[in-house]
Order: C-alpha cells, then structure tokens, then sequence
C-alpha cells in the first residue's frame, strides 16, 4: 500500500506542478501580466488537492457522457421503432390502395358489360322497362 501511495505521489507532483506552471502561464499571458516571472511550483498538498480535484471532476464527467449515451441510443431505438411503425402504416395504406384500384377495375368492368348488354337490347331492355311498360298498357285496356 506504501509503495502505491509512493507512486501516486510521485505522479501528482510531476503531472500538476507542470500543470500547475502552465496554466499559470497562461493566466498572465490572458491577464497581460509578464510571464519572465518565477513561477513558484505546488507543494505536495496543494498538487494532491488539484489530482483529487481532477479526478473527481473526471468521474463527474464520465457519469454525465455515460447519461448522455445511454438517452441518445435510447431516443436512437424509440425513433427507429416510430419509423417501423409509420413504414407498416405505409405499407397497409399501399396495400389498402391496391384493393381498392382491383375494385374499381372490377367496377369499372362491370359497368362495360352494362353498357355492352345496353347497347345490344337497348337500355329499357336492361332494367325491364319495356315489359313493365308493357303490363301497364295491357292492364289500363281491360279497366
């Protein structure tokens, strides 16, 4: 256990006294401050404090990006299944259309035949009117 506090120790001071150089840098140079200055380095504590810190901020981050991920794949399924869903609607209203173009060709063919019948005994042929018309005269007649 020493010897990873050791090494965690060594790793601090290493990786955020030059972090620590560099961002401070930046600072002046931002601020307009001279950057020829000393730059006096992190002692142990602080540098421990600034790893903490980071480390803490870095698990605060992966929570939030593992979040995020998960809600755009699952937005990702709820969109793909809505998709589904509206191309089998699709699908019925192409199928529903071509019943109804069969129906409306059949339709369309029976009324040809009534037409052709109607063309060869003449339309009161077709619905009976000359017999009907027929019994009335023969009926008004005898009265």
């Amino acid at each position: 256990m020493q010897s990873w506090i050791k090494q965690f120790n060594f790793w601090v001071e290493k990786n955020f006294r030059g972090n620590h150089r560099i961002t401070t840098q930046m600072q002046r140079r931002i601020y307009g401050h001279a950057t020829d200055v000393e730059i006096r380095p992190l002692n142990e504590e602080k540098a421990v404090q600034a790893a903490v810190d980071l480390l803490g901020e870095v698990f605060v981050f992966s929570v939030a990006v593992a979040a995020l991920i998960f809600e755009v794949q699952r937005s990702a399924r709820s969109e793909a299944k809505k998709e589904e869903l509206r191309r089998q609607e699709m699908e019925e209203l192409r199928q529903r259309d071509d019943e109804l173009a069969r129906e409306v060709e059949l339709l369309k063919s029976k009324l040809q035949e009534l037409d052709q019948l109607a063309q060869k005994r003449g339309l009161s042929g077709v619905f009976g009117f000359r017999h009907a018309h027929g019994e009335e005269s023969k009926s008004a007649a005898t009265n």
